[in-house]
């Protein structure tokens, strides 16, 4: 089992996002039918609120296959399971420029309840390491799900069985290391780890994980880092070998590969995986999309999915999702300019 947030912690959380929405936490659903139910009897505003009435429209501001894609994908099926949306619900992927391109095609649909989409750590590099228009503050904030940590891999025939091994071998030769994004958190972790190692590398950024792992099963890239569920198959093949693991403690899947922190890194920078609309949505669908969330967090294929992708379910509504969003934003500035990808 994943580890979850500490409950206490969570109920204190979740107090919080519900009292700004004048409704007290749902009880557990245990089956489709009372998750449905839940959503025709609540007696709050918005039940009032004629929407949604429309398709809606999911952005994905990256390439199939990816985490960005798996989560938006599996939020869709839930919905539609669930009935819980009640109108046809239509993803497109539109990668490029490590999700400015999705990202800004939401942002022009300012004010339009019909669109939606999910965050990564891209949703806050991008626009600090280039100009794409937006920032975090110009969309309407939902919910905060989940948080994603990453494995350092390398090939399976590379002459490192340990994390110390790799850095020996990058101290004397200038490695590659690939990663989704030209500034993801995919970037970040390698470039803390590198600088407090002492050794340099050029990181080689792509749109989505297919052409990442090609690349390096095709000799091209020395290492790259990767969502443990994208490179499960790849690892149990032993095509892959992971050497370390971004989050703060070892994964229950892979409990032989060490953090970046017990190897002595402080490295520890997790991607928010969250949802979001364009700027200007009313608040009242807003709230909406927040009971819904909550909703969609208690199914068991919610569970399943946080699991099944090593996730960590780290779950903020509302105002709150906006706060972590901010501090964040201010950590990863921080750290990009001392690792001097931005001025």
């Amino acid at each position: 089992m994943m580890k979850k947030v500490i409950m206490g912690l969570l109920i204190v959380v979740l107090t919080i996002g519900l009292t700004a929405c004048g409704q007290a936490p749902a009880d557990t659903q245990e089956n489709e039918t009372e998750i449905s139910n839940k959503q025709n009897e609540s007696a709050s505003p918005e039940a009032a609120l004629d929407y949604p009435t429309e398709t809606l429209n999911w952005t994905i501001a990256f390439g199939p296959g990816g985490g960005n894609d798996i989560m938006a994908r599996t939020l869709i099926e839930i919905l539609e399971k669930y009935d819980l949306y009640g109108h046809p619900i239509v993803p497109e992927n539109r990668e490029g420029g490590s999700g400015a391109v999705g990202w800004g095609f939401l942002n022009n649909q300012h004010g339009n309840p019909y669109h939606i989409s999910t965050t990564s750590g891209s949703f806050i590099t991008t626009p600090l390491l280039s100009e794409p228009g937006f920032n975090y503050e110009h969309f309407t904030h939902i919910a905060l799900m989940a948080t994603d940590d990453l494995l350092f891999l390398v090939p399976g025939d590379a002459p490192y069985a340990t994390l110390a091994d790799f850095v020996e071998a990058a101290q004397a030769n200038n490695m590659k290391i690939g990663g989704i994004g030209a500034a993801n958190v995919d970037r970040l972790v390698p470039a803390t780890f590198a600088q407090e190692a002492g050794f340099d590398f050029e990181y080689v950024s792509f749109n989505g994980q297919g052409e990442l792992v090609t690349a390096i099963l095709s000799g091209s890239l020395d290492a790259i880092m990767g969502n443990p569920a994208e490179v499960v198959g790849q690892i149990d093949a032993g095509e892959l070998k992971p050497l370390a693991f971004s989050g703060q403690q070892r994964l229950d899947q892979y409990p032989d590969v060490p953090t970046f922190t017990e190897e002595g890194y402080d490295v520890n920078i997790s991607m928010p995986r969250g949802v979001i609309m364009p700027g200007g949505v009313s608040e009242e669908v807003r709230n909406w999309w927040i009971e819904t969330m909550k909703k969609v967090a208690e199914t068991p294929e919610w569970q399943a999915y946080i699991d099944d992708n090593m996730l960590t379910e780290s779950i903020l509504y509302g105002d709150d999702f906006t706060k972590y969003l901010e501090e964040t934003n201010a950590v990863f500035e921080v750290m990009m300019r001392d690792l001097e990808i931005i001025e």
